[in-house]
């Protein structure tokens, strides 16, 4: 027979559950790594006691000592010796304060299932334009048509939050001022000769670099937020499970520093902006592309074409030449180049 559970439990347990079930979201212990890490990185290359950092955080030097411990098997370089604590590598880090002006917008979390998953999350709260969800992997990350993304660590997994002054038919707009940031960006600080795939991967030599993912919800006849998901090959080595893969430290040689790069792309993609009611991003977009005039095969979610990628209109949609000679207007797929 059931035991009939008073009021206090009833609330008991409906915290509990609630407390499983939760959304993915930064604890105390990785707000106290953060820290930890900042301290190291303020004294970057030098020997830092347990004894500094336990008066700086506030705690024993056993905490501090197992919370160096879980930051080195996520993958942080730091050496420990009788003396102390140091950081290498201090140039690699993603962390909110590694960002000058946007710390507070930047939302950090050593690993999480979906950096979207998080981000809508945080969108539906509001005020929340120009936030950043960044993740060091994704244990479920995903591309379009429900495609698994591999976000091992040392790439750039991240979703940014729009709240953009737009109708939704306009919010294609978005997507493609995101790929032509990244793909500018990269070709600055790289020389990489990088070209944006429709809708919006990105490609060198035919291998992917980056791949995007959008979630769009509304609020009446206009856009409610707008949250891009990027992923970013950087220095990991996604060839070794993806052969058509390839990342920026396979390209250069070395290692690439991330937040110089994530930096230096929100600059270039917030400035650009402003100007998506008047400008045509269609036209900038064109010429930074490799799909127009290759033969592609395009998957949708229902119905697979193949033909000659012709023109991509002023909505964003790919024109496409079929075998049999008429044209097709295609607003959403996947989009494979035939080599």
């Amino acid at each position: 027979m059931l035991k009939k559970l008073d009021l206090k439990s009833v609330i008991l347990l409906t915290k509990s559950i609630f407390k499983v079930n939760k959304p993915d979201r930064q604890t105390k212990a990785d707000k106290m790594k953060e820290q930890i890490i900042q301290i190291l990185n303020a004294n970057a290359g030098r020997i830092v006691s347990g004894v500094e950092i336990s008066r700086q955080t506030g705690i024993s030097r056993v905490a501090v000592w197992k919370h160096v411990k879980k930051l080195k098997e996520e993958g942080y370089g730091i050496t420990a010796s009788s003396r102390g604590y140091t950081l290498k590598d201090a140039d690699d880090l993603i962390l909110p304060f590694c960002f000058k002006n946007r710390e507070k917008n930047i939302h950090f979390f050593p690993s999480l299932a979906s950096t979207m998953d998080t981000a809508r999350e945080i969108a539906r709260k509001g005020n929340a334009h120009m936030h950043i969800v960044i993740a060091s992997e994704q244990t479920q990350g995903r591309g379009r048509i429900n495609r698994k993304w591999r976000s091992s660590p040392g790439g750039l997994w991240f979703t940014i939050i729009l709240e953009p002054d737009l109708p939704p038919p306009l919010s294609f707009k978005v997507n493609f001022a995101a790929s032509l940031a990244l793909v500018k960006t990269v070709n600055h600080l790289f020389n990489i000769d990088a070209s944006v795939k429709w809708p919006n991967d990105i490609l060198v030599q035919g291998r992917k670099l980056a791949g995007f993912l959008s979630e769009m919800e509304t609020r009446g006849d206009m856009i409610s937020f707008v949250n891009i998901g990027i992923g970013l090959n950087v220095n990991n080595l996604p060839h070794e499970k993806e052969p058509g893969a390839v990342s920026i430290r396979e390209i250069i040689g070395r290692q690439a520093v991330r937040k110089d790069i994530l930096s230096s792309f929100l600059d270039r993609f917030e400035s650009s902006l402003p100007t998506l009611h008047s400008g045509s991003i269609i036209d900038q977009w064109k010429p930074c592309t490799s799909t127009i005039g290759s033969r592609v095969n395009i998957q949708t979610m229902t119905d697979t074409y193949s033909g000659i990628a012709r023109d991509v209109d002023e909505t964003g949609a790919l024109i496409l030449l079929q075998d049999n000679g008429e044209e097709k207007r295609i607003i959403y797929g996947d989009c494979f180049h035939q080599i």
